[in-house]
């Protein structure tokens, strides 16, 4: 893998360990997107067709050197979100960089998207933090918690990101790396919470109704500053940083 801007060079796994660490101290909420070259950012409803072995390099980083993942319900139930399961070489990384050994979901619903025996709350190795709000049905709350879920309330009639977000942070889970989907990336922008966009273009043509990266809320235009760009076998990997 070769860094193109702002550098030329090669890069080994130290250096991308270095390029993709979060800052610390503090909180850092990264999201992760990869995009076709024309803007799709799924393909019959999933990313997985759009990934290369680069861009899978990049999104293990995300994962292994993070202190929570935070994904949509609706991503979660399509990608088939499990929890983390970190083999050798990622338990490793977690232990070099001082990280629990494994970092937990997070999931986003309305309620209405997430079922209490869904694969991401019951397969999961550490508990999901399930992230809703008061107006859910208490008892779907309670057979969240029931099944094994930390579930977190956070806004009144809909889930307040800022607040939750905030919360996280609160119990020591300041690294946090988003995968979407696109509306709760819209969410976080509208609620001013992402620090940082990792955008993997990969180097096919899509077409068709696919979703892009954000979409719901509106923001106002928000200017990003480029912070690096990597190249392998016609796979670009960027990093821009929220102003």
């Amino acid at each position: 893998m070769r860094e193109i801007f702002p550098g030329a060079r090669d890069l080994a796994e130290a250096d991308l360990e270095a390029l993709y660490a979060y800052p610390a101290p503090g909180k850092w909420l990264a999201v992760n997107f990869v995009s076709s070259a024309d803007g799709a950012v799924t393909v019959e409803g999933r990313s997985a067709s759009l990934s290369t072995p680069a861009d899978r390099v990049i999104y293990r980083l995300g994962n292994d050197l993070a202190d929570v993942v935070l994904v949509g319900a609706g991503t979660a139930l399509l990608e088939g979100f499990q929890g983390m399961r970190p083999d050798e070489h990622s338990a490793d990384r977690r232990r070099r960089h001082g990280l629990a050994p494994i970092a937990p979901v997070a999931v986003v619903t309305s309620g209405r998207s997430l079922r209490p025996d869904a694969p991401v709350i019951t397969n999961a190795l550490v508990p999901t933090i399930v992230i809703s709000h008061a107006g859910t049905d208490p008892d779907l709350r309670a057979a969240w918690t029931a099944a094994g879920a930390d579930v977190l309330v956070a806004g009144t009639d809909a889930v307040d990101l800022r607040s939750a977000v905030a919360t996280l942070v609160s119990r020591g889970l300041t690294r946090i790396d988003c995968e979407g989907g696109p509306r709760l990336f819209a969410s976080l922008l509208a609620a001013g919470a992402v620090d940082e966009l990792r955008l993997t273009i990969s180097p096919f043509l899509v077409a068709g109704l696919a979703s892009r990266a954000a979409f719901g809320d509106t923001i106002d235009l928000a200017r990003l500053r480029l912070a690096s760009v990597l190249e392998d076998d016609g796979t670009l990997m960027m990093r821009y940083l929220l102003r």
